[in-house]
């Protein structure tokens, strides 16, 4: 997929999806403006319907296939935001839809796929198992196989968030988004470069799980151990094959890698000071922003709140709570 080819199929996104997939606002931050000296607006795709920015490129996707290829269902490997949006679009659209899924998933997102009606399946004891029989199971079947990121009709899908910020604000500086198999950033700013050609693009990375960070340095995909993160939506690994690899060296302008403790400190003063509830993916975005100090002074910032689905136990976790009795 071409950078230039991006805004196109994004404005095609955009029509397909009206009235599919919700219209997020953009809320203003007094405190994080106090902190950085920008103006801050967030855009807040925690509570896009399921909760996450991923419901529109599953979206996309599903409403992109053949009748032939609707009547025969889809196939997608998730434990969390992706499987739920995936399952979602698919309700939506009355196409049959199958999610493979590792053992020892959290039940509670379990329940959140298998409400949109989607049939679960548990193979292999981790995301990387299920992800490859779901793959194998889609080609043998001849149904489609829904990637979360490594497909046009997805990044295009993510890239409507670009299009919702260029009617809701005048002018970005800097754009700041989590940074996970690229989709996300490779749709928005891939959307956003033609309408202000001066953006910023920062990519907000986690430590523990930076592999598409690592692999930009590198020049190539790198097969790279993660560590556990609150930034559960941006971890894990980047396909061989990925196309929002190109995407990302060519869009992306700066990245800022970020600790679990600066992570957890984010989340919870958009909870305590902007009282929204988000993940820890959309937390990450924040302590990026945070931590690049006095650097964005009087610049518009929107910062994208990516997904609001954060466990009870993580946030106990985050906060300190214990539980009484």
């Amino acid at each position: 997929m071409r950078v230039d080819a991006i805004r196109n199929e994004v404005i095609k996104a955009a029509e397909r999806l009206r009235g599919r997939v919700r219209e997020t606002p953009v809320d203003g931050s007094p405190e994080l403006d106090r902190l950085t000296g920008a103006r801050v607006l967030l855009k807040l795709e925690n509570i896009q319907h399921t909760g996450s920015f991923k419901l529109r490129g599953a979206m996309n996707k599903v409403l992109s296939l053949s009748p032939a290829e609707r009547a025969a269902g889809v196939v997608a490997a998730s434990t969390g935001n992706h499987g739920a949006g995936v399952a979602f679009a698919c309700r939506e659209a009355d196409v049959p839809c199958r999610v493979f899924v590792p053992e020892g998933a959290s039940p509670s997102k379990l329940a959140a796929i298998e409400g949109y009606g989607a049939v679960v399946q548990v193979v292999g004891h981790d995301g990387v198992i299920s992800e490859r029989m779901a793959r194998r199971f889609a080609l043998d079947s001849r149904l489609t196989y829904v990637s979360p990121y490594n497909d046009e009709q997805v990044i295009a899908g993510q890239g409507t968030i670009g299009e919702e910020l260029e009617r809701q604000i005048e002018r970005i500086d800097a754009l700041f988004i989590s940074l996970g198999g690229g989709g996300l950033i490779s749709g928005v700013a891939g959307y956003l470069e033609t309408t202000w050609p001066d953006l910023e693009v920062v990519a907000c990375s986690a430590r523990n799980s930076a592999v598409m960070y690592e692999s930009l340095q590198a020049g190539e995909i790198l097969d790279l151990e993660s560590l556990p993160t609150l930034s559960d939506g941006t971890a894990g690994g980047v396909e061989a094959d990925a196309i929002t690899f190109p995407l990302c060296r060519q869009l992306i302008d700066r990245h800022v890698l970020v600790e679990e403790a600066a992570i957890a400190e984010a989340l919870e003063l958009v909870l305590e000071r902007q009282h929204i509830l988000v993940e820890g993916a959309a937390a990450l975005a924040v302590a990026a922003l945070l931590q690049s100090g006095d650097r964005y002074r009087d610049a518009n910032v929107v910062v994208v709140m990516c997904g609001g689905n954060v466990s009870l136990e993580t946030l106990r976790g985050v906060l300190g709570w214990e539980r009484v009795g």
